[in-house]
Formats: structure tokens, sequence, C-alpha cells
């Protein structure tokens, strides 16, 4: 069985690591099992990319389609061009898409086209926002692809509801909580932890990068000025992501308490999260991680595609009002945050679980669902 797996951007490469390691496992087995890695290169930069290759051992890409600038239509574009000739030079029996950026989307529309199976790893979950890129990533891919790889069973029920049939929906966990397992006694203490002497939870952690948050300057200083406000004499981490940093006013740059740093590779970033009093932020991914690592986490989004964050985990949604924000960071400076518990399945044996399911799928020549 050849797999041929795609990785675009740098929330793809943390899902992608695992189920690498996952294939050359069974290699080890005498499975006959083959993968090619392409990178469409949709994040280029060493910061947004190359230091997480690094990090998490994920090998030199077989190709890389080089498709990283441009407006959603133009890299989307690119990249159905490139892949299509990437396919038809290399075509596999299965094509292995992770998450829900624009390569995603992009790469299972091309290798559908050309009668190639795709299967979608956290395939299923919905932020019912219409107006996020990644949700219509999401809705376009489990349309098309054949087969679901998914983290929750709200997931489950989702695609159900969309008319998958059972068989062809596989609930396996989080490739991303794989990738949290396997490094957590690699994690690497930043430079700025003794430049700036910040201690276990005695600080907090931001990221901000939506353009709900991030694109008004006005709105983004607003929020700011709330974060700092209410989290008292604790210092303010903020890694920050290039969308941000175009809108941010100077005067937080020389803000002694808001500690403003590039962003950071896995290993250093995971390490200040889980050393964190709690951590801020609109991403999807990171409250998977504070999930498992039972850090107190508020979400700054008023939907999210993750709910078993919310109902199980330590995620709590609070909206983009930053006044919103307040009650959640009074709990949090007085130690009154809600118990936590992991999800189902979320256990780091996600990729194994994928693989298996994989050699049993396409070893014996299955049909796709057009034949």
């Amino acid at each position: 069985m050849n797999i041929t797996l795609i990785a675009g951007a740098r929330p793809n490469f943390m899902k992608i690591a695992p189920i690498i390691k996952a294939i050359k496992l069974e290699q080890q087995a005498a499975k006959n099992i083959s993968y090619r890695l392409v990178h469409t290169g949709q994040h280029y930069d060493k910061k947004m990319s190359g230091d997480f290759f690094e990090q998490l051992g994920i090998p030199s890409p077989d190709v890389n389609l080089e498709c990283g600038s441009g407006t959603q239509a133009e890299q989307t574009a690119a990249i159905m061009v490139k892949f299509e000739r990437e396919l038809l030079e290399h075509r596999p029996d299965v094509v292995l898409v992770v998450g829900d950026v624009t390569s995603t989307m992009a790469c299972t529309i091309t290798a559908r086209k050309l009668c190639v199976d795709v299967v979608h790893v956290e395939a299923g979950i919905r932020s019912g926002d219409m107006s996020m890129p990644e949700e219509i990533n999401r809705i376009v891919t489990d349309a098309i692809c054949n087969h679901f790889f998914t983290t929750s069973e709200s997931a489950n029920t989702q695609l159900l509801k969309n008319g998958i049939t059972s068989d062809q929906i596989h609930f396996v966990g989080n490739t991303m909580i794989d990738t949290l397992y396997q490094n957590l006694e690699k994690l690497q203490k930043p430079g700025l932890w003794d430049h700036h002497n910040l201690q276990e939870n005695q600080y907090y952690l931001i990221t901000l990068h939506r353009p709900s948050n991030v694109d008004d300057p006005h709105n983004l200083s607003h929020l700011l000025d709330v974060i700092l406000e209410e989290t008292a004499e604790l210092p303010v981490v903020f890694p920050l992501h290039p969308r941000t940093k175009k809108n941010l006013d100077e005067k937080y740059l020389n803000n002694p308490k808001l500690i403003v740093v590039e962003p950071m590779g896995y290993l250093e970033f995971i390490y200040l999260v889980k050393k964190a009093k709690a951590v801020i932020t609109d991403s999807g991914g990171i409250t998977e991680e504070a999930t498992v690592l039972h850090i107190p986490c508020v979400t700054l989004r008023d939907s999210t595609e993750r709910p078993e964050t919310v109902t199980l985990g330590s995620n709590e949604l609070a909206g983009t009002n930053p006044a919103n924000l307040i009650p959640y960071l009074k709990k949090i400076k007085n130690n009154e945050w809600k118990k936590s518990s992991i999800p189902p399945l979320w256990d780091g044996k996600t990729s194994g679980r994928i693989i298996k399911k994989l050699i049993a799928l396409y070893s014996n020549g299955q049909l796709t669902m057009d034949n």
C-alpha cells in the first residue's frame, strides 16, 4: 500500500508527525506499506514550518510544492495545479489529509477528480461559523473524501447527519495528542524563561490570530488592555503571529508586563503551555493541548469545532467581546477553575489505530466507493 501524506501549514505538522512514526513501526513489522510526504509550502518561513519539521522528527518532504503566497483563491489554485502533476507522476493507493487548512481542501479536490481515494484525519468537526475559511475547508473535504478518521463522538454524529455511512467513519482519537505525549520528555525551556525570570503557574500565555480579534487595531488594543488589567501583577507571554504583528500598537512592545516574542518552535511553546497559570487563545488546537495538560484555557471565539474541550476539558468559550473575558480571568486569578478530564481515545495511540485501519482497508485492493 502506497500513501501520499499532505502537510501544508503548522497545524498539519503536529498531526502528520506521529502518523509517519506509526507507518515506520508497521514497516519494521514487515508490513507492505510505504509513504510519500508532500509539503504544499502553504507555511513557508522557518518559524512556521522548518522548525517544526526538525523538532518533531519529520523527514524531509519528498516534494515541496512551494505554494506559499497569494490570496485564498490563488493559493488554492496553485496547490491544485501542482498537486495534480504530483499525483500523475506518483499515483498512490490513497491520499491522507489532516485538519482543515487550505492544503487539506485543495489536495482532496485534486485527488478525487483523479479518482484517487482520500482519507481525512480529524474529520467531522464543525464550528458553525462560515466566516472562517477553515469551516469551508472542512465542509468541502468531508463532502467528497472516502474515509473519515474522527476525534470525538460529536464529529461522528455530524458526519452521520451529513449522510456519511457508519462503515466510512472511524473513531480513533486525536493525533495532536499523540505528538504531545511523544514530546513531553523533550520539551525545551525557551530563552525568554530565564531572561524574564518566569516561574511555573506565575504567568499567562496568549495567542491571537483570528481576523475577528486582530484585524481591527482598536479591538486588538482593547482586548490586550483587558488582559493586562485582569491578570494583575503576573506577566503575560505573547508569541506574535505575523497577522497580529501588523496591527499591534507599538506601545505594547514597551509594556514591561507584556512579553512579546516571535513565533517559537513546538517544544518551546508546549513548555510554556504546560507551566502557565492559564492560556488565552483563539486557536482550536491549543485548546486540545491545554485540555490534556489540565491548564485553564479561555477561547476568544463565539463557537468552537472542538466542543469536547469545553464539555470535558479545561477550556471555556468567552466570545469575541473583550468584556466577556473578565469573569473568566477572575476565576483563574482566584484558583476557582472547573475540574477537567481528557476526552475518550486521546491517549497517545491514535496514529497506530489509523495506520492499522488503513492497512485493513487498502492492503487487499479495496475498491473505492466510486467503483
